[in-house]
């Protein structure tokens, strides 16, 4: 398999993943300041977590997803192993945009029964126009894994 290179998706940098650089959070509809929308502003300066760590499935070595997966391209950025429940290897999919669209997630929810890899994906709400920090969690896989996502949830625990 040929090495992927990230670019030009930025669809990491954009906010489509949470994450804090240099005290500064992207999330949804909030990009990191240092995104210009082609890549980092200050790529050399770059810090080592989250930024220099961060891979997402699409691009590492081996990876499990199609080529036409690229974040930017299918619409979603998929993280491999984000936690393991009762034994089993969990993968995130997050959109870019509002939603996952249906054949990317269908696609993702056929591979998590073909590997029996439970997934966790996210969606802006549908009823609400503005973009949520905080999209709506979704869980696909046994039901005793959908139950226990709604669970951590509820107690406010995190998943990732």
């Amino acid at each position: 398999m040929k090495n992927r290179s990230c670019q030009p998706c930025t669809a990491c940098c954009d906010g489509w993943v949470q994450i804090e650089v240099k005290g500064c959070e992207a999330y949804p509809g909030h990009p990191c300041p240092h995104s210009t929308g082609k890549g980092c502003d200050d790529y050399e300066n770059r810090p080592v977590n989250p930024c220099q760590n961060f891979e997402c499935a699409w691009v590492k070595s081996g990876s499990f997803l199609p080529d036409d997966f690229r974040p930017n391209e299918c619409g979603a950025l998929v993280i491999d192993n984000v936690l393991v429940w009762q034994g089993l290897k969990v993968d995130l999919a997050v959109p870019v945009g509002r939603e996952i669209p249906q054949d990317t997630l269908a696609w993702l929810m056929q591979n998590a029964e073909r590997t029996m890899r439970p997934l966790i994906y996210q969606m802006q709400d549908p009823e609400d126009e503005e973009t949520q920090k905080d999209p709506l969690t979704l869980a696909y896989g046994p039901p005793a894994f959908q139950q226990w996502v709604v669970e951590q949830q509820q107690a406010g625990n995190k998943l990732w």
